[in-house]
């Protein structure tokens, strides 16, 4: 892991700036995450706190984040104790990945109170506690700690909060020259001077780096080996010398605070950031000017990346699987289908029977009849049920014709129904593809309304007041606005809310994919053939050439009643073909817009 304690020394010294800043909001917008709004040098700031198991850390972000409509039980208690509250001070565990920040808060009575907010960035047992300091008791965990769990350190309201173990390990800012001999020389208990290290660390690649973090608090393998690294390039004769020389004159720069965040790739692609230089890493580097900005540059994108991963990959993962269960359901069905193709038969036969009534008698169980609907004029092997009266045995063969024929509707409907089905689970299949977080919300969203997928979240949900939802606006080249839907919510919304009746509407024909409107009644042909780019792009062809793509006025698109989300219909289009140019779409003006702001 990237995140050390030198790391954690960095973001602890620009949290110092809120200090004395008011955290006027508080929102949890996942399980993980928690942002305080704060202000500070006369500007607003949004804090990121998080406990994600795979990438923890606290710094302030640009982002936009999606609150749940309902804010979780942590959230709740947050603000009681914490919004409205100063920043009084923060400060970092020893060289731990821990920092405590105390906010100071009045109460509905009036009444100034301190509470000790503990960030633990432990990889996955990272945790966010709120603590009462004066008594030390837990008032809540963003992640829960039961004794089944772990029987040293329990994080559940009303306990009594203990730190995570201890790693034995000297602070490295507090180390000087003889402490370092001193550790250098009781490797494995014995003093047996320099010769001790060749002796029981070796003298192979990151040999030297490993005894760093053992010893050494807040040191990561990243920074050891650097450490290393600029210790064999040392002039001293002594490899102890070179070796004190390149830790004080890194540790020096920790204490000074003098960081130059850096995201590094490596030749073999494999990123990675720290809050001082990597010289023994050969590859592309980038500086930042505060450590927030760098893990900001290297986390975000790959924490949205997951969660989107995560939420479109559990929805994509249920739809394969109801269509599945749709194709199976359709093969046994297409079987039934295939043995009612007889239905005609029995008709013929109690056709044959009837007309031949005066040539039978009961307890006949064959008889052989003319067959009069074969050409060759045949005869018709016909088996009776030699208890049953003539009138009766015909009566049989009309029944089992009657049933054969009632079940094939039956079952063309249900087939019918099934690739119905389908189609709409490749439209959402589609859709997921192209999903980020919102999206992917409002796609869950619409199978609860389906009744596909249980509303986990039923009893705290709630409505939008207008029902809107996110809509993608990209503006051509003639600065006119195209809408684009990317799941069925934001295609229905799109062309029966936001669409006048004389706008243009587009989509690509008889292929899954988004509708587009071209809000303007008068164009060119370049806008014309960027919307088409558009709606080709953001299809099931993505990939194809020369897309056919429909295009019509609005007043041409209904939705028929009692149709699914998305589901529209139209007349008097027109056909273009184009060749989605993925590069022409990221090149255009793109702005994503909220609910109502359409």
């Amino acid at each position: 892991m990237s995140l050390d304690g030198i790391v954690t020394r960095a973001l602890t010294h620009e949290l110092e700036q809120t200090v004395s800043a008011r955290i006027h909001k508080i929102h949890q917008p996942s399980p993980h995450d928690v942002i305080f709004h704060v202000r500070f040098g006369g500007a607003n700031h949004k804090l990121l706190i998080s406990a994600n198991p795979t990438y923890p850390r606290v710094h302030f972000t640009e982002q936009t984040f999606s609150n749940p409509a309902e804010p979780p039980m942590f959230c709740m208690l947050m603000r009681k104790y914490c919004e409205g509250g100063f920043v009084e001070r923060v400060e970092q565990v020893g060289m731990e990945r821990i920092i405590h920040m105390y906010i100071r808060q009045r109460d509905e009575l009036g009444d100034e109170s301190v509470k000790k907010l503990i960030i633990e960035l432990t990889g996955r047992h990272s945790n966010i506690i709120l603590v009462d300091p004066a008594t030390n008791q837990i008032i809540d965990g963003i992640h829960h700690v039961t004794p089944s769990i772990s029987s040293y350190r329990i994080v559940m309201p009303g306990f009594g909060y203990v730190e995570p173990p201890e790693q034995q390990k000297a602070n490295p800012l507090e180390v000087d020259f003889e402490t370092f001999e001193e550790l250098w020389q009781q490797t494995d208990g014995e003093a047996h001077g320099e010769a001790d290290i060749s002796t029981h660390i070796g003298d192979g690649p990151n040999q030297l780096a490993k005894w760093l973090v053992q010893h050494m608090s807040g040191i990561s393998p990243r920074i050891a080996n650097e450490w290393q690294y600029r210790a064999e390039q040392g002039m001293a004769e002594s490899r102890l010398t070179r070796s004190w020389n390149a830790f004080h004159a890194l540790m020096e720069s920790v204490r000074l605070h003098q960081y130059v965040p850096t995201i590094l790739e490596d030749e073999a692609e494999k990123v990675y950031f720290s809050a001082l230089p990597i010289t023994h890493i050969q590859g592309k580097s980038t500086q930042y000017e505060a450590m927030s900005t760098c893990m900001e540059a290297f986390y975000g994108e790959k924490a949205i990346r997951d969660m989107v991963k995560q939420r479109v990959g559990d929805l994509t993962r249920f739809l394969q699987q109801e269509r599945v269960k749709n194709e199976k359901k359709l093969k046994k069905l297409q079987e039934t289908l295939d043995e009612a193709q007889d239905a005609d038969k029995y008709r013929i036969m109690g056709e044959l029977l009837f007309a031949s009534l005066h040539q039978l008698k009961r307890g006949d169980s064959t008889v052989e009849l003319v067959n009069y609907y074969d050409e060759n004029g045949g005869t018709m092997h016909i088996t009776l049920d030699p208890l049953l009266h003539p009138s009766d045995n015909a009566q049989r063969y009309f029944k089992k014709y009657n049933k054969a024929k009632n079940s094939m509707q039956v079952v063309e409907e249900q087939m019918a129904a099934a690739r119905k089905e389908n189609d709409y689970y490749d439209i959402l299949l589609q859709q997921l593809s192209e999903a980020n977080v919102q999206d992917a919300q409002e796609i869950r969203e619409e199978l609860i309304e389906q009744g596909l997928v249980r509303d986990r979240d039923r009893k705290s949900r709630r409505k939008k007041k207008d029902g809107r939802p996110t809509v993608y606006c990209y503006t051509s080249s003639e600065g006119i606005p195209l809408y684009v839907g990317k799941n069925n919510k934001q295609n229905e919304y799109v062309t029966t809310k936001l669409a006048n009746a004389n706008d243009t509407w587009l989509h690509t024909k008889d292929i899954p994919g988004s509708h587009v409107v071209i809000r303007s009644e008068q164009f060119g042909d370049s806008t014309l053939e960027e919307a088409a780019q558009l709606a080709a792009y953001f299809s099931q062809a993505k990939h194809s050439s020369q897309v056919p793509v429909d295009y019509t006025l609005v007043r041409h698109v209904r939705k028929p009643n009692g149709a699914k989300p998305g589901f529209v219909i139209y007349e008097r289009q027109k056909t273009l073909y184009i060749t989605p140019d993925a590069q022409r779409i990221a090149s255009m003006p793109f702005q994503m817009k909220q609910s109502g702001n359409a």
